[in-house]
């Protein structure tokens, strides 16, 4: 189809990251999928102990690997703003989650007024953990959930 955009800051991989990247892949359809990688200085702004990005790369290279799409297939990319390459580049989609798409609706806000075409923006649901709630890292890092959703005993 063409070339996709998605970005995180991918500090626990967990099941919607997992939803996350499948759909980005789905959407290229053999085309290059560019992952925006948080930026160390953008991560430290969350209020929370957050790996590396060297960490967070390795981690998710694995994870990409473990989803059995070749390297070939994507470039991971440091985002030093929420927007990376999306303002500039040529994308044919960006897959973005709930927590993400007000800032997909201002790359293309941006691109308009600057001339270029818009992107597609395609939004994939919030998985949910056991007790309906969203899966997010910020649960995963308290220690309430699992990266499948599972509750935790406390």
């Amino acid at each position: 189809m063409g070339r996709t955009a998605v970005g995180g800051t991918f500090e626990f991989l967990h099941d919607g990251h997992t939803a996350l990247i499948r759909r980005a892949f789905e959407m290229a359809e053999g085309d290059i999928v560019d992952i925006g990688l948080t930026s160390d200085e953008m991560a430290r702004q969350k209020n929370r102990n957050i790996p590396d990005i060297n960490t967070r790369k390795k981690n998710l290279t694995t994870f990409i690997e473990q989803l059995g799409i070749p390297e070939k297939r994507y470039n991971i990319q440091t985002l030093k703003d929420p927007y990376g390459s999306t303002l500039e580049e040529n994308y044919e989609f960006i897959v973005v989650s709930p927590e993400t798409h007000p800032v997909a609706l201002k790359i293309n806000e941006i691109r308009k007024s600057a001339g270029r075409p818009e992107i597609k923006i395609v939004s994939i649901n919030y998985v949910m953990a056991d007790d309906d709630m969203p899966i997010s890292s910020t649960r995963i890092g308290q220690g309430e959930i699992d990266v499948h959703g599972h509750m935790k005993l406390k």
